[in-house]
């Protein structure tokens, strides 16, 4: 198991110049040391495994399921540790004092914490209350718990009342770029009037939420995989700025308000975002993890999003517009996955243990994602030279100017993702960009122009 670098000051762990009596620092393990709970982290850390027990077990129930989670396989080498209290440790360990964990439930994941740190052992909050069968003197006990005016200590009111920004984090705000793809067939089919952008709005913030909930049970579910990631490991969850108990509260609030706001729309639409819904819950629990299945799911899951436009604002949906769609999101989704593995292979890192992909697929991944590229420029062209456009537009040639510009963004794409310049997600680089963002502002220009 990977052992984890820890940085300190060095100079707080310098010999001192006299003696010292021996001390013993005692730290509670969750509200100090622990950016997390316990509790939450033994039961996210296989959740399929920890259900798979709890149904064979025979003994349902708290103590049943209480049994199972303290023989959980936690990672402790990638917990979410606070790096200051971590730093007193290791300074009050550098002059020979003895450090203890306080943990009063799930000790044997406390003992073993204890044990990955190079700690001493641990200790029950009754033992210490009480004084009694300490393996240290209690006279000599510094200790590191949950107080506010702690320097060291964790900082309690960031995690209990986490941040706007560590919220937009965790529910991906701005992934909600996605969901502008609602609006496509309003603006295809030429019906941009109030009531149908009023309507398409609401249906963007459903969407939204509806993604957000899924965002946050799929980190539940991918904790132990991000954490040993070079970059999600900086998610709000798998770094522990936010409580795992604070995103299952928010996971059916959001699905709630999704469910709300798609009555609001009609029934159609509420019956396609459940469908959006269940599409991510099997991606998130086990397409992901088969090869190709998940990229033609992510496909499938913005090609719903556009026909879940059409059908909050009512207007047809064209056949040309889904298969044109079909075929760049699935480019899409197969630069993602290059992007991943590439990154891997650059990082020396070993193939992804969450997905079916091995580095060595890299060559083939891009030329999928050249080839439905390609096709996406070719039903393009064929779509101008159907009878389709003419009842749209009073200068359909102008819309032949948009194939360059088509193939020029495919091949910037793939080039940006060959040299491992790409973020995971190729369409939150599309917002990013410059050249991207140059490029759709003279399509929508030539567009307009055509009308």
């Amino acid at each position: 198991m990977e052992q984890p670098v820890w940085q300190y000051d060095r100079s707080e762990a310098a010999p001192q110049a006299t003696a010292a009596p021996a001390r013993a620092l005692v730290i509670d393990l969750e509200g100090a040391l622990l950016r997390s709970e316990l509790l939450m982290e033994a039961l996210f850390s296989s959740p399929g495994r920890m259900l798979a027990r709890f149904g064979a077990g025979g003994r349902p129930g708290m103590a049943a399921l209480t049994d199972i989670l303290a023989r959980a396989e936690i990672d402790y080498a990638h917990l979410p540790y606070d790096t200051d209290v971590l730093n007193q440790a290791l300074a009050a360990r550098a002059r020979g004092e003895k450090i203890y964990l306080v943990a009063g439930r799930f000790a044997d994941h406390a003992a073993g914490i204890a044990a990955h740190l190079g700690f001493d052992g641990v200790v029950a909050p009754d033992d210490l209350a009480a004084g009694d069968h300490l393996p240290f003197d209690r006279a000599s006990i510094e200790r590191i718990e949950n107080r506010s005016d702690s320097r060291a200590s964790w900082k309690t009111s960031s995690w209990k009342t986490s941040s706007w920004k560590t919220w937009a984090k965790a529910l991906r705000v701005y992934q909600y770029a996605k969901n502008t793809l609602v609006f496509v067939p309003v603006i295809t089919a030429h019906q941009m009037n109030l009531a149908t952008l009023g309507t398409t709005l609401l249906a963007f913030f459903a969407f939204s939420a509806c993604a957000s909930g899924a965002y946050l049970m799929n980190d539940l579910l991918d904790l132990a995989a991000d954490r040993q990631h070079p970059t999600k490991r900086h998610r709000a969850l798998a770094a522990g700025d936010l409580p795992i108990s604070s995103a299952l509260l928010a996971i059916p609030a959001l699905w709630a308000f999704a469910v709300a706001a798609s009555l609001c729309i009609s029934a159609t639409f509420l019956g396609v975002l459940a469908i959006y819904l269940a599409t991510t819950i099997a991606y998130s629990l086990a397409l992901k993890r088969k090869m190709l299945v998940d990229v033609v799911t992510l496909a499938g899951l913005y090609s719903l999003r556009i026909g879940a436009g059409a059908v909050a604002a009512g207007v047809m949906l064209s056949e040309w517009l889904m298969i044109f769609s079909l075929f760049v999101f699935t480019s899409l989704a197969l630069i993602k996955r290059f992007s991943e593995l590439s990154m891997r292979e650059g990082a020396g890192l070993a193939d992804p243990s969450n997905r079916d992909y091995r580095i060595t697929d890299l060559q083939i991944i891009a030329a999928m994602a050249a080839a439905s590229a390609m096709n996406a420029v070719t039903v393009f062209a064929l779509y101008l030279s159907s009878s389709a456009v003419t009842p749209l537009y009073s200068r359909p040639w102008m819309l032949w100017l948009l194939a360059p510009l088509l193939l020029y963004w495919f091949g910037r794409a793939l080039m940006i993702a060959h040299r491992r310049e790409m973020p995971d997600d190729p369409i939150i680089y599309a917002f990013r960009d410059g050249a991207s963002r140059t490029t759709v502002a003279a399509m929508v220009c030539i567009m307009l122009a055509a009308i």
